[in-house]
């Protein structure tokens, strides 16, 4: 089989905790031809999409990357295009999303492009308001004050667009920062926030929940560090084992259908008190997380889904 990898320069690449590292080093374990380039090295051509990409064989030891010359490949030459570009998701990412809309079938993307543009990863979540804490998405600032003010024990406030913890503040009904804080959440009233009940339970962790074509494969918990209200590990949070209960399960039974749906093969969830807060579907990570704390490599899993998904399509066409 043949890979293109679509991602952040390899340079930036934390070895011991990126999932898109292992995936790579799994297909070259198995023989597969693998490349690599960033959204800026996507074009079209003739209604076709192409890449100017780098050969690339990954192994676990240092030096982990063998890089060949950089080549113009046809999509269609591969067998699978990953799409795993770090977020922000800025128009850069959309953009990037249409072209990989041209690449041509059997092709197969993962994650799917048209589910990519469709679900934002806060978002998203609010189809499934049955499994969500109580949650505002306003550029009002008088109406994010008042959510706040409704909730007994406070809320967080988020941008809809961010990553990584970025720019998530939490407020108590009251707090003398709440009006600078939504105006400067929101730029004055020009930007969307995202307010939602506070958890107290994330003080206890925030479970990440790993699907595959929707079925849930693994799952890490992760505790704020204690300086720190977030539960994102870099910026001190610890990572623990954990196990799915049947309210995690009964999300993932609500969820799945619909990732399959879409072609969102490889997305993280993250649950917090039974809540469902979060679907990561840009380059979610866990991968390594599952390995150093069960000794399970779930991209091997991830491999072997991704084949057969290939040989069916190979057969289909």
């Amino acid at each position: 089989m043949k890979h293109l990898f679509v991602m952040d320069p390899l340079e930036r690449i934390q070895v011991a905790g990126d999932s898109t590292f292992v995936a790579m080093r799994e297909a070259t374990d198995r023989g597969h031809d693998l490349w690599w380039c960033t959204p800026d090295d996507l074009y079209v051509r003739d209604g076709r999409a192409w890449a100017r990409a780098e050969p690339v064989a990954v192994r676990a030891a240092a030096p982990h990357w063998e890089r060949g010359q950089a080549e113009e490949l046809d999509t269609g030459r591969v067998d699978v295009v990953w799409m795993r570009k770090d977020p922000p998701f800025d128009m850069t990412y959309v953009f990037s999303t249409y072209v990989l809309d041209l690449v041509p079938a059997p092709t197969l993307v993962v994650n799917h492009p048209a589910g990519l543009k469709l679900f934002n990863e806060k978002i998203w979540a609010m189809h499934f308001a049955d499994f969500q804490p109580p949650t505002l998405l306003s550029k009002d600032k008088a109406r994010l004050r008042a959510f706040v003010a409704s909730q007994p024990d406070g809320a967080v406030l988020k941008p809809w667009d961010g990553n990584g913890g970025r720019g998530v503040v939490v407020v108590k009904p009251g707090d003398r920062n709440l009006p600078a804080l939504v105006e400067l959440l929101t730029a004055d009233g020009r930007d969307f926030v995202i307010a939602q009940r506070f958890l107290p339970g994330v003080s206890q962790g925030d479970k990440r929940i790993l699907l595959f074509d929707g079925d849930p494969v693994g799952a890490i918990l992760r505790v704020p560090g204690p300086s720190d209200h977030r539960a994102n590990m870099h910026v001190g949070a610890t990572v623990h084992p954990t196990e799915l209960d049947a309210r995690d399960r009964a999300i993932c039974a609500a969820l799945g259908p619909e990732l399959k749906r879409h072609g969102q093969l490889f997305v993280g969830i993250d649950v917090i008190d039974g809540m469902l807060t979060e679907i990561n579907v840009t380059s979610p990570t866990g991968l390594r997380e599952v390995e150093a704390l069960y000794g399970q490599r779930l991209e091997v899993d991830l491999l072997d889904r991704i084949e057969a998904k290939v040989a069916a399509r190979r057969g289909a066409a």
